[in-house]
């Protein structure tokens, strides 16, 4: 094994690292294996992992039954085209996705990533429309302080002010953005509240194609849970108004808010739902966009008369399998308790940040515990701070935040809690 420093300083010569600039110098940690719920680094260091790897390795690495769906489905097929051909493990996928997801979403378009599910939900939600003789309702309303992926499309609806894409911003189609949602989960939601959001709908429902939003929890673009009944409210007037509703449940689906998906917490149903990060444990990339069979009809009656979309990697047989084998392993543990019991160790043990006079806020839902600082944190004094500390933390902004596996232990908990308590009281 060569040391730790080469292996960076070789990296630092080739390698160019997400949301950093090529000649990245801030801190860089080298890996040389991950089990269960540690990483250890080639300098014999182990952390505990707190962000599930971007919250995709639910169920921790090197898990037996994963590890075992990829070995079995390597014995028969990685790879093969999914235009003109199927197979077994694609189609029992979809049959699950449907069976699991709220009713009534039937149709299962495979996808390779997160963004990509975003955009085949847009292009689906204005294809329905062309084929229901409205092409000109080609825009999106959505909220602020979202975030959608980094495509194109996705980038068009993430917070155009306060989101990492506004330096592309002469790129992109302009869509309509009400105010984020001001109450928190805990609160009820009333008139007032989405007056504001109701007025731009109403006002635009002729031109709108769809209603972008991740319920319940907006992810990288704030780390907030607001009300589910704010997101009742939102399915209820885009029924009224006849405007389709885009839930983008990449960060949240498969459990991390509590439930098994965000729409869960309001009890609604999308038109179109967007799937990724946990469905394959974190193993390949792999993501779905799911529809009711009514927009599968309209976008099929366009004139295309097919959907316009086929990536190279649709319905990847080896990505298919340890799909179901990580939604097929979360459903039959107690996911649910696992996860309301690191609920409760996230807000034990963050509770003291809340006294710390460089804190804004401090909050949890699920297996989602954030501190809020009052300025952004200095990522190269915090980050090597966290690691010393034996966690693997990976903060941004104004957010350190941790979503841990739904594996981890109470002690690990504790653990990774207090170094995130401790790494923001040394430095802010």
């Amino acid at each position: 094994m060569k040391p730790s420093s080469d292996l960076v300083a070789r990296d630092r010569r080739a390698v160019w690292h997400p949301y950093a600039a090529a000649s990245h110098t801030g801190p860089l940690f080298a890996v040389s294996s991950a089990a269960g719920v540690r990483l250890t680094l080639t300098d014999g260091r182990e952390l505990i992992d707190g962000m599930s790897s971007w919250w995709a390795a639910i169920h921790g690495y090197r898990h037996p039954v994963l590890d075992e769906a990829v070995r079995t489905q390597l014995g028969s097929m990685s790879h093969v085209m999914f235009g003109g051909l199927t197979h077994e493990p694609a189609v029992r996928l979809a049959e699950t996705l449907v069976a699991i997801t709220p009713e009534p979403l039937r149709r299962v378009f495979l996808c390779d990533s997160g963004s990509v599910a975003v955009e085949v939900a847009i292009k689906m939600a204005l294809q329905y429309w062309t084929g229901r003789g409205r092409p000109e309702r080609t825009r999106l309303l959505t909220i602020r302080r979202g975030y959608h992926g980094d495509t194109s499309g996705a980038m068009s609806v993430c917070d155009p002010d306060a989101g990492m894409h506004h330096l592309f911003s002469q790129l992109l189609p302009r869509h309509l953005f009400a105010p984020a949602p001001r109450r928190a989960y805990d609160e009820p939601c009333e008139d007032a509240d989405v007056a504001e959001f109701e007025r731009l709908l109403a006002r635009h429902a002729h031109e709108l194609a769809a209603v972008i939003l991740e319920p319940v929890v907006q992810g990288t673009g704030a780390m907030r849970f607001y009300a589910p009944g704010w997101l009742a409210r939102v399915r209820e007037l885009c029924d009224h108004h006849g405007v389709l509703l885009i839930a983008d449940e990449i960060a949240v689906g498969f459990g991390r808010s509590g439930e098994l998906f965000g729409c869960d917490h309001a009890g609604i149903s999308p038109d179109i739902m967007c799937l990724g990060k946990a469905l394959t444990g974190g193993y390949m990339s792999m993501a779905a966009t799911l529809c009711t069979d009514e927009v599968a009809a309209g976008v099929s009656d366009s004139p295309a008369g097919a959907f316009m979309h086929g990536p190279t990697f649709m319905g990847n047989p080896l990505a298919s399998a340890v799909a179901n084998a990580s939604v097929e392993l979360l459903l039959s543990s107690p996911w649910r308790a696992r996860v309301t019991e690191i609920s409760a160790g996230l807000t034990a043990g963050l509770a003291p940040a809340a006294e710390l006079a460089g804190v804004a806020d401090v909050r949890v839902l699920g297996a989602i515990g954030v501190i809020e600082t009052r300025e952004p944190v200095d990522m190269a004094v915090i980050q090597p701070l966290l690691v010393e500390l034996g966690v693997w933390v990976r903060p941004f902004g104004r957010l350190v935040y941790t979503m841990p596996p739904f594996i981890t232990s109470p002690a690990d908990v504790a653990t990774l809690t207090g170094a995130m308590v401790e790494a923001v009281a040394r430095t802010t």
